[in-house]
């Protein structure tokens, strides 16, 4: 779960999904992804390392609660596996991915597109921004939350994440980094592949800006959050999901 985070309401963040490994045991809860189409969820490569076949996993959609989903979610099973093809799990370059689900998904209250943040959105200027999930309440206990956690979190200049007493050049120009300087508050095991969101400035909708990928442990001063840019790969996305 999101450390230091809130138990989020139903409909809050109707495009993110759980994605579930069929033979896991309690709540199967694996990653997070967004729903960007019908048929599409975007989520992180690294969940699918060294795993060839994802057709028996499931997609849960327009869930709060994972132990009681309610008559408003939906779930599907994944058709396709489309990790980037330069992914590299050393490093976390490119950790993004898509999946296309077996069938189309009804939008309803619960469950809505994200937008991603195309190339003209200014993501630097946004000072809203949010991240949820079903992950780990803190970095010791490594057992994925029921209700889904939200936390209000902000965008840290790639240049300071990359310094010296922060991630020491660890950080590639597609990623985004989130949180506190001091800590506290952040994505945790379980959350990978979730959203961050963040307001539009001038308007009542939230754009996709990241996608959870790592950190060096959970919430530590100095060690934020860090997200691969959906920007950065917008025209990926496009070709890939068109």
């Amino acid at each position: 779960r999101v450390v230091g985070g809130t138990d989020a309401q139903p409909g809050a963040w109707p495009w993110i999904v759980s994605i579930q490994k069929p033979w896991k045991t309690a709540t199967a809860h694996t990653c997070g992804g967004s729903l960007i189409s019908s048929q599409w969820v975007l989520t992180a490569a690294h969940c699918f390392f060294n795993i060839r076949n994802v057709t028996k996993w499931r997609v849960v959609l327009g869930a709060t609660q994972l132990s009681r989903p309610g008559p408003e979610a939906q779930v599907r099973r994944i058709r396709r596996l489309l990790p980037h093809e330069h992914f590299d799990s050393n490093t976390d370059k490119n950790d993004i991915a898509l999946l296309e689900l077996d069938q189309p998904v009804q939008c309803n209250d619960y469950i809505q597109l994200a937008c991603v943040a195309d190339p003209t959105v200014r993501v630097s200027e946004l000072t809203a921004c949010y991240v949820s999930g079903w992950g780990s309440t803190s970095a010791r206990n490594a057992i994925a939350s029921d209700v889904l956690q939200e936390a209000q979190v902000h965008l840290i200049d790639l240049q300071v994440c990359n310094s010296t007493w922060w991630y020491r050049g660890a950080i590639h120009s597609h990623n985004v980094c989130a949180g506190y300087p001091q800590g506290g508050i952040d994505t945790c095991q379980g959350d990978s592949g979730g959203p961050l969101v963040c307001k539009d400035n001038y308007a009542e909708y939230f754009w996709l800006v990241g996608v959870t990928s790592w950190g060096e442990g959970c919430a530590r001063p100095f060690q934020p959050g860090v997200y691969t840019s959906t920007q950065h790969f917008y025209n990926w996305i496009l070709v890939q999901a068109g």
